[in-house]
This record gives C-alpha cells, structure tokens and sequence, in this order.
C-alpha cells in the first residue's frame, strides 16, 4: 500500500501526525504544573494545518488526486481538527460532565460534516473545472481558531479552576461555559444553509 502512496499522501500522513502528537502533548499536560505541555499540544494544530493546506496543492499541482487521497485526508482531519482540539478543552479544564458531552457533540459534527463533504463533494462540483464551488457548513479545519483561543486562555493562565466564565453546576454535573465555544463550532460545521465559497 505504502508504494502506492503519492506524495501528497505523506504531507496528509504528517498531518494526522501532527494531530496525534498534539493528543498526546495534551495528555501529558494534565498532570499539575504542565502548562507548557498544553501549549505545545496547541502549537501543532497549526502545524497541522499547514500540512492539510499543503497535501491539497501538492496533488493538484502534480495531479495526482486519488479516491485514498480523498480518504486519507479526511481521516487526518478528524484527528488533527476534531479530536484533538476537543482533548485540548479538556486538558485544559473543560472536564465537567456537560463540558464532556459539548466535547463529544463537537468531535460527532466534525466526523459527520466531513462525512456529507465526501459523498455530496461530486454533486458539488461544477462541470467546467471539477472543483467544489462552496463548502456547505464550516471546514472541520476551522477548528484551528478554538485552539488559539484556547491557547491564549492557557497562557494568560485562564485554564482549569481559573478558566474564563467559571462553572456552574446544572442538575448533577459541572458545565465550564467557555466549552460552548465547541458546542457552536460543531454547529456551524453542520449547517446546511452556511455556504462557503471555496477559494
């Protein structure tokens, strides 16, 4: 399968490398006194990002875009976009029970958001160039924004205890409102009258 790869296909690979070190970067960071920990696990979100960018221009450059192109980035981006901005919330206090489930429903619209991108991507292309006209919803990689915001919060020391907006209990557990910044994300991620001209 590995000879098969195209070149771009190693760019989408380091994306969702960069996704599973930003995953583990996180998870180191929940013991005390880790905040560089975090703020490394929110560094390669972008770096991340950079390689997503860059697959897409590799293969259409060398035209070599492939059904497992298609596949493979997606996969990526359920990984870098989805899951681990949503374990960086969580790293970085967002733990109460309601916080959880915000988390949960934001990884759930970004698998389901890149889902409906890939079986209505034909119907969406124009016939002259081939190409998607618009996204419909938010890219999954716009979640990069959730984790600058995150990031600033972690590094202005606005994180776990101390994090923005406090916690109020609601019924038996602890919802953290600044998680509702996901619970939006995954939203618009889903809508279906958001359009988004592609660039």
């Amino acid at each position: 399968m590995i000879r098969g790869f195209h070149l771009a296909d190693w760019f989408t690979l380091a994306n969702a490398g960069c996704g599973m070190a930003a995953v583990f970067a996180a998870m180191a960071s929940i013991a005390p006194g880790s905040r560089i920990s975090l703020l490394l696990a929110a560094a390669f979100i972008p770096a991340a990002f950079v390689f997503d960018v860059l697959d897409g221009r590799i293969a259409r450059w060398r035209q070599q875009q492939s059904a497992l192109g298609r596949e493979l980035d997606s996969l990526a981006d359920v990984i870098s976009f989805g899951v681990a901005p949503a374990v960086i919330g969580y790293a970085a206090g967002m733990n109460g029970m309601w916080d959880c489930l915000i988390l949960g429903y934001f990884v759930c619209c970004g698998v389901s958001r890149l889902a409906r991108y890939n079986i209505t991507a034909e119907a969406l292309s124009s016939n002259d160039s081939g190409k998607v006209k618009y996204f419909e919803g938010t890219p999954i990689p716009t979640s990069l924004l959730l984790v600058v915001v995150v990031a600033i919060a972690v590094w202005t020391g606005h994180s776990h205890n101390a994090l923005w907006f406090g916690a109020v209990e609601i019924g038996p557990w602890t919802l953290h409102p600044f998680a509702l910044i996901y619970a939006v994300s995954g939203s618009l991620m889903i809508s279906k009258t958001l359009r988004i001209p592609k660039l």
